[in-house]
């Protein structure tokens, strides 16, 4: 059995192509569609990295869940890789710098949506393998 990926995403057909697409890959997946259902999911199914959009149901959604994350000693190293719809949805180029930080945004890598799938699949095997 592959390694866990945990998605979470309020967008259910891209949770199903990106599923199916890492799934394809050797890995398996399981999803939530809010923060509340991801940190559900994450203390339940153990994942080894996180695929998490930015902004769901509540705006601020995926902010708070890898800030929650991050708080929790068992999930401190789990990698996340954020997901942000905000440059197609805005107009706004949210990645001018990288917005990373510690506290404030405690994530391992951003991605724009749509997301090339190649290239979340190479960062997904540089951060877990």
């Amino acid at each position: 059995m592959g390694k866990k990926i945990l998605i979470v995403d309020d967008d259910s057909d891209l949770v199903e192509s990106t599923s199916a697409f890492l799934v394809s890959r050797g890995y398996t997946t399981v999803s939530a569609s809010n923060g509340t259902e991801g940190l559900a999911m994450l203390e339940q199914e153990k994942p080894d990295l996180i695929v998490l959009d930015m902004m769901m149901d509540q705006r601020g959604d995926g902010f708070l869940f890898s800030r929650k994350m991050r708080k929790e000693p068992a999930f401190q190293k789990t990698p996340i890789i954020m997901l942000t719809g905000m440059r197609q949805a805005t107009g706004f180029h949210f990645l001018t710098e990288d917005p990373r930080h510690p506290t404030f945004l405690p994530v391992d890598e951003f991605m724009e949506k749509p997301a090339d799938l190649e290239e979340l699949a190479r960062r997904v095997a540089r951060l877990i393998g």
